[in-house]
């Protein structure tokens, strides 16, 4: 008899298209993309990956995952805070990572803005999770080939976070957010995942 984690592993099994048969992806379609996510940390790593994530595609910021986690000390968010000039150029000669000025300095931008929503809702979960109704998960029922890349929601969290200074986290970067820290299911009807 299969377990629900072996069922997952099988090659045959239905999953959502977008992962292809990448194993790197294939294994976070499966154990991550659209789980329910109240760890801060989990959160803020979201938060600098899919900021990283803006006009590429998440494969590509998938296989450099490890390297994030290097680069930004293991996405603890009051060291990532604490980095400065120096260490943004050093970043910028770093291959683990994209190496784009911008995107680097935001995270840093971002670790800050972090801790001032912790401050304010004593987490950073209670402030995300407080625009879901009822602050539970939104599941969709998709059929294959039906997706969406912005809600009112994902709208209303981005000029929230926009208004607060937050960077590179536009509608469309929430809503993919949402997606990976399982604010919403949007696995498709038949997913193994689902």
């Amino acid at each position: 008899m299969q377990t629900p984690n072996s069922q997952l592993s099988t090659p045959n099994s239905k999953r959502c298209h977008w992962c292809g048969t990448d194993p790197l992806y294939v294994k976070y379609h499966d154990e991550e993309w659209g789980k329910s996510v109240y760890d801060d940390k989990v959160l803020f790593e979201f938060l600098i990956l899919e900021g990283a994530q803006a006009g590429l595609s998440w494969i590509t910021i998938l296989r450099r995952r490890e390297g994030y986690r290097k680069a930004f000390l293991d996405f603890e968010v009051q060291k990532v805070a604490q980095l400065t000039e120096a260490d943004v150029e050093r970043l910028l000669q770093f291959e683990g990572i994209i190496r784009h000025r911008l995107k680097i300095e935001s995270a840093i931008k971002n670790a800050k803005l972090f801790m001032g929503v912790q401050k304010e809702f004593g987490s950073f979960a209670n402030y995300i999770w407080g625009f879901m109704p009822d602050k539970k998960p939104m599941i969709n029922h998709f059929k294959k080939g039906e997706f969406v890349a912005r809600t009112e929601i994902s709208d209303a969290i981005a000029k929230d976070m926009k208004k607060r200074g937050f960077k590179f986290f536009g509608t469309t970067i929430c809503y993919a957010f949402m997606q990976a820290v399982g604010m919403v299911n949007d696995h498709v009807m038949d997913c193994v995942a689902r």
